[in-house]
């Protein structure tokens, strides 16, 4: 039998409305509220409204199924004031280690440089010390914040890739 490592995923293009695709990025707000409560408080609401996708921004959504057909990652990308944005990314924390962020960003990548990107462009908060590495792996460079982040989520960090 294949290790886990070994068996294949396959990428799905779906609406935002999905699902499989709300049930993951549940997945992502609880833990992503794990990691940047305060003394058990939610996240405040100008952080979330800085986080809202609207879903008529969002020109794709992907998602990773499994070779058993399970969704196990999600990524989207919006329109952001004329940039491509990279919203969303999640792997669930059972299916981290076999290269499936990288996979994705990159199966991102091809969507946006077949609509014509020039460059992606992503924000990600200073506790998740693995997509920062992820991102930077795969060639994302940082930059200054932008909004709706640099207002109400000044911790953020803030990274493009040029697709040219």
């Amino acid at each position: 039998m294949p290790s886990r490592d070994a068996l294949p995923f396959r990428f799905e293009r779906v609406d935002y409305s999905d699902p499989r695709a709300v049930a993951l990025r549940a997945v992502m707000d609880d833990e992503l509220g794990a990691r940047y409560s305060v003394d058990g408080e939610p996240i405040d609401a100008l952080t979330l409204t800085a986080l809202a996708v609207n879903p008529s921004d969002v020109r794709a959504t992907v998602l990773v199924i499994d070779h058993d057909g399970t969704p196990i990652a999600h990524a989207a990308l919006r329109m952001l004031r004329g940039d491509w944005e990279v919203k969303r990314v999640i792997v669930t924390g059972d299916q981290r280690g076999r290269g499936i962020g990288r996979a994705l960003m990159l199966e991102l990548e091809r969507i946006a440089s077949e609509e014509g990107a020039a460059r992606l462009i992503l924000q990600t908060g200073d506790r998740q010390p693995e997509a920062v590495a992820l991102y930077e792996k795969i060639g994302f460079t940082p930059i200054a914040l932008y909004e709706p982040y640099a207002t109400a989520i000044p911790f953020s960090l803030c990274f493009e890739k040029s697709l040219r």
